[in-house]
């Protein structure tokens, strides 16, 4: 197996790092690729007010997450939880002995290649990886590339090294980075997770009034609580329920936040979700209790409220989406199905639930009820009485 490793302050992880992590695990074809935060940089001390270690591992769980390479990118603490300066070679060796039988490469720069002779035991680092060096812009050149090259293998026959220019990739100076963030610029600069975490916990001088963010801060802000593999789920239902609040006159930004912010605790596991409902005071039927499905639209409707100060009109569609009830607004019933039959859901009998919700919003709420309740009987699952309450209550 072929490991990428990447190292860095990640102080922030921004598109530079995601865009070239992803073309060189692409162009060496890697198996996996590990991202690994420093904890004391080996050259330099992080810059006064940095986040702290577990902020930076966080954000780089986010934007690892984002390069879109699923189980076979993973983030490592291990230089944060060990003493000392967070020297490479010490990394290297420990991940030989995880990985005794793999070959490791360790991605880095244009900067850090010109430089590796000057390393701690750069003799050590290279006997246990190969380089893979990548340019930042178009303008560094293979002639730069070839003289440290041959330097490098006259200096250690043991070296093996891949160089290459990656057209196109970001070319960001985290400095200057976290100086526009803190102007209230650069987030176009970071994964969209990653920014939204970086209002979310108002690092880099952000601060972020978050129960009063403009939509333009609130979707990094809402992706930034997803896995990577539903960001585009969220976002699909953002598009459909503009479209639908635009078809019968409903509230178009109310029906965006909500549609952004209903499912922001859906990636938490049971145990999580029931701590979330003890904290706010939810109570819990029966089937709630051990339905994890159910849960998120409750908890995330507290969180909304809670983080974001959304108002009673919005906290409602959200808390509604799931199951429904008997009686419900027009945001609710836009939420609902635009949750159900947002561009990416594919499933027996969309095409037509569609159809018949852009043709009458009650027919198509009322269809929708019935393929849940339909679907759940299949399965042998018990129905929730809301979304029993709900068809019946639209059944007339």
């Amino acid at each position: 197996m072929k490991i990428g490793v990447y190292g860095g302050t990640f102080n922030p992880p921004h598109l530079g790092h995601v865009t070239a992590a992803r073309a060189v695990f692409e162009l060496l074809k890697l198996d996996k690729l590990l991202l690994i935060p420093a904890g004391l940089p080996p050259h330099k001390d992080l810059p006064a007010g940095s986040p702290t270690a577990e902020q930076r591992l966080e954000m780089t769980r986010l934007a690892a997450d984002q390069i879109g390479l699923g189980d076979r990118v993973e983030v490592l603490d291990l230089e944060l939880r060990r003493a000392g300066r967070s020297f490479t070679s010490d990394t290297l060796a420990q991940l030989k002995e995880r990985y005794p039988e793999d070959q490791l490469w360790l991605l880095m720069g244009t900067d850090m290649f010109l430089t590796l002779q000057t390393w701690h035991e750069p003799e050590k680092v290279l006997s246990l990886a190969g380089i893979a060096a990548f340019g930042r812009t178009e303008e560094d050149t293979e002639e730069l590339f070839s003289v440290q090259r041959e330097y490098l293998y006259q200096t250690y026959p043991q070296a093996r090294l891949f160089t290459l220019t990656i057209p196109g990739v970001i070319d960001v100076s985290s400095t200057e980075l976290r100086q526009q963030l803190a102007k209230g610029a650069g987030g176009q600069l970071l994964p969209p997770a990653v920014y939204g975490y970086i209002l979310r916990e108002g690092l880099y001088n952000t601060h972020a009034d978050l129960k009063h963010l403009p939509l333009s801060r609130l979707r990094p802000a809402a992706l930034s609580y997803l896995k990577y593999k539903r960001i585009p789920h969220v976002l699909g239902t953002e598009q459909e329920a503009i479209r639908l609040a635009e078809r019968y006159g409903a509230d178009v930004e109310k029906a965006r936040r909500a549609a952004l912010l209903h499912d922001i605790t859906k990636k938490l596991d049971m145990a999580d979700q029931l701590a979330l409902c003890q904290r706010y005071g939810i109570r819990l039927d029966d089937l709630e209790q051990k339905a994890l499905k159910l849960l998120h639209a409750k908890t995330g409707a507290v969180i909304a409220r809670d983080v974001f100060g959304v108002d009673d009109e919005i906290y409602n569609a959200i808390w509604y989406h799931t199951a429904g009830h008997a009686g419900m607004t027009l945001l609710e019933k836009i939420i609902y199905i635009a949750d159900y039959i947002e561009p990416s859901r594919d499933f027996p009998g969309v095409d037509r639930l569609r159809k018949v919700c852009y043709e009458n919003l009650d027919a198509g709420v009322l269809l929708g009820l019935e393929m849940t309740v339909e679907e759940m009987t299949a399965m042998g699952n018990p129905v929730h009485r809301a979304t029993l309450e709900a068809r019946d209550f639209l059944k007339g």
